[in-house]
C-alpha cells in the first residue's frame, strides 16, 4: 500500500490510535518524576537508587529504540506496535505490585523496554504512512499526544499520591493502554514495505552492552569517584564497544541499525539539536519537582500544580507549531525556541530556599515556550530528508540517541547535584551559617542551582549547529549513493 492512498482514507483514524499508545507512554514517564520523594520514603532507600527507576527506564527506551527498524520490517510495524502496548500494559501491572525497589526498577526497565517501541513504531508509522505536505501537521499531532500526558501528568499525579497511593500511578496506564490496543487492532492498516534477511546478534550485543556500561560509569561516579578503576574502566569498556557497534553496522549486509542515515546532512545535524535539548530539558523535568518537595516542602498535588500552566503551554504550542512550520521552516523556529529555554533555565538557577511558586511556574513557562517552538521543527526536519524504506532506522537511530542520552542526562545531572550540595555543604559548615537543618537545605539549593546552570549553557550549544543547516531543502543523493 502507498502512503498516500493510506494517508488519504486513514488519516485521522491512525492519528487516533497513534495519539493514545503516545499518550500512555509518555504519561508513565511524567507521573513517576513526582513520585521519586514519596517511594524513597515507602522503600526506605536513597536517591541514588531510586534514580534508577527513571534512568533504567530511559536507558531501557535507547537501547530498544534500535531493534525497531529490523523487529518492524521482519513483523510489521503495526504488529511491532501493538506488541509493545501489550507488554506496557502489562509491565504498568507489575510495577503496581512491585515488593521492592529492585522489582520496581526490574519492571520499570521492561515497561521502558516497551516504550522505546512504541516510541519509534509511532513515528515511523507517520513517515511511512503519511504523504509529505501533511507530516509536520501529523508530527505536530504526534507531539500533542506527547504534551498532553506531562501538561495532565504532575498533576493528576499529585492528586493520586494525595488521596490514593503510588500503586495507582501504574494501575492508571491499564484502562488507557487497553484502549490504545483497540484503536490500533481496529484502525491502523496492515502493511510492510522491506524485510529485512537477518537478524544482527552482533550488534544488538554490542550497543546493549556499550550503553549500558557507560549509563553505570555516568551514574556511580560520584560515589565511586570519576578517578576509580571501576569508573574508568566501565567508561573505556562502554567507548569500546560502542566503536564496535558502530564499525559492525557500517560493514555488514544487512545491519541493526543502518547508520549511513548519517550521511544526509539535514538528519545529522538535526538530531545533534534535538539531543542537545532534551539533555537540557532533563534538568526542569527532573529537579524541578525535586526541589518543590525537598526543600519548600509542597505536597505532591501542589507541585504538580505548580507545574501545569507550563504543561499546558507545551501541549498547546504543538499543533500550533506544526502548522507554522511550513512558512517559517525550522531554523527560524529552533533558534527562537532555544533562546526561550536558555531564558528559562538560567532564570531557574536562582532557586533560593523561600524562593516564591510563581516564580518557578514562569520559569518554568518560558522554558516550556521554548521547548513548544524547538521539539516539532527538529523532529519533523530530521525526517524530511529521509527515503521511505530508511525512515523505520532513522526514527530508532533518533530515538536510541535521544533516550540514551536522557538516560546520561539524568544520572549524570543526579551525581552532579550530589557532588556539588555536599560541595557547598562543607563550605557552609566552614563558615558556620546556620544550623544543621539550614544548611542541608541551602546547600542542596544551591546543588539545583547549579545543575541549572549547566543546563542553560548546554543549551546554547544547539545554536551554533543552526548555521550549518540551510534552508532550503538539500538532495537526497547523498543518502542514496550511501546504500
Amino acid at each position: 500500500m502507498e502512503g498516500k492512498q493510506i494517508s488519504k482514507n486513514h488519516f485521522w483514524p491512525i492519528m487516533t490510535a497513534i495519539f493514545f499508545g503516545t499518550f500512555v507512554s509518555v504519561l508513565s514517564t511524567t507521573t513517576i518524576n513526582i513520585a521519586v520523594p514519596m517511594l524513597m520514603d515507602h522503600f526506605h532507600t536513597s536517591l541514588n537508587t531510586m534514580q534508577w527507576m527513571i534512568t533504567g527506564f530511559m536507558l531501557a527506551t535507547g537501547v530498544t529504540a534500535p531493534l525497531t527498524g529490523y523487529l518492524g520490517g521482519r513483523f510489521s510495524y503495526k504488529r511491532l506496535y501493538l506488541c509493545a502496548l501489550i507488554g506496557f500494559t502489562i509491565f504498568s501491572l507489575l510495577c503496581a505490585v512491585a515488593w521492592g525497589p529492585t522489582s520496581l526498577i526490574i519492571f520499570r526497565m521492561l515497561q521502558g523496554a516497551c516504550s522505546g517501541l512504541i516510541m519509534a513504531c509511532t513515528m515511523t508509522i507517520i513517515f511511512q504512512v503519511m504523504p509529505i505536505e501533511r507530516r509536520a501537521f501529523a508530527v505536530s499531532l504526534w507531539s500533542l499526544s506527547a504534551m498532553v500526558a506531562p501538561a495532565i501528568g504532575p498533576t493528576f499525579s499529585g492528586w493520586l499520591l494525595q488521596y490514593a497511593s503510588w500503586h495507582w500511578l501504574f494501575l492508571i496506564n491499564i484502562p488507557v493502554g487497553l484502549i490504545a490496543i483497540i484503536l490500533t487492532q481496529t484502525l491502523i492498516p496492515y502493511y510492510r514495505i522491506n524485510v529485512p534477511k537477518s537478524f544482527d546478534v552482533p550488534g544488538v550485543i554490542t550497543v546493549v552492552l556499550g550503553s549500558l556500561s557507560l549509563l553505570t560509569a555516568f551514574s556511580q561516579g560520584s560515589s565511586w569517584g570519576w578517578g576509580s578503576w571501576r569508573t574508568l574502566s566501565l567508561i573505556v569498556v562502554g567507548i569500546i564497544l560502542l566503536i564496535l557497534f558502530v564499525w559492525r553496522e557500517l560493514t555488514t549486509e544487512v545491519p541493526l541499525l543502518n547508520l549511513r542515515v548519517f550521511s544526509n546532512r539535514r538528519f545529522t545535524i538535526m538530531v545533534s539539536i534535538y539531543s542537545i535539548v532534551t539533555v537540557a530539558m532533563y534538568t526542569g523535568t527532573y529537579l524541578a519537582p525535586l526541589f518543590l518537595q525537598t526543600v519548600q516542602g509542597e505536597t505532591p498535588l501542589t507541585t504538580g500544580l505548580i507545574l501545569l500552566p507550563s504543561s499546558i503551554v507545551l501541549a498547546l504550542l504543538s499543533p500550533i507549531v506544526g502548522k507554522l512550520y511550513p512558512k517559517f521552516g525550522p531554523v527560524k523556529l529552533i533558534s527562537f525556541g532555544i533562546l526561550f529555554i536558555f531564558i528559562g533555565l538560567f532564570l531557574m538557577s536562582w532557586l533560593g530556599v523561600n524562593v516564591s511558586n510563581n516564580f518557578i511556574m514562569w520559569a518554568m513557562i518560558l522554558r516550556n515556550f521554548g521547548l513548544g517552538f524547538a521539539n516539532v521543527p527538529s523532529s519533523t526536519a530530521s525526517m524530511e530528508e529521509i527515503p521511505v524504506e530508511w525512515s523505520g532506522h532513522a526514527t530508532s537511530i533518533n530515538n536510541w540517541v535521544r533516550n540514551v542520552l536522557s538516560s546520561f542526562a539524568i544520572a549524570v545531572f543526579t551525581s552532579l547535584l550530589s557532588s556539588r550540595s555536599l560541595f557547598h555543604s562543607k563550605e557552609l559548615i566552614s563558615s558556620s551559617v546556620g544550623d544543621t537543618g539550614s544548611i542541608r537545605l541551602l546547600s542542596f539549593t544551591m546543588g539545583v542551582d547549579d545543575v541549572f546552570v549547566l543546563g542553560s549553557i548546554i543549551v546554547l550549544c544547539a545554536l551554533p549547529l543552526m548555521l550549518l543547516l540551510r534552508r532550503s531543502k538539500e538532495s537526497i543523493s547523498a543518502v542514496e549513493g550511501a546504500v
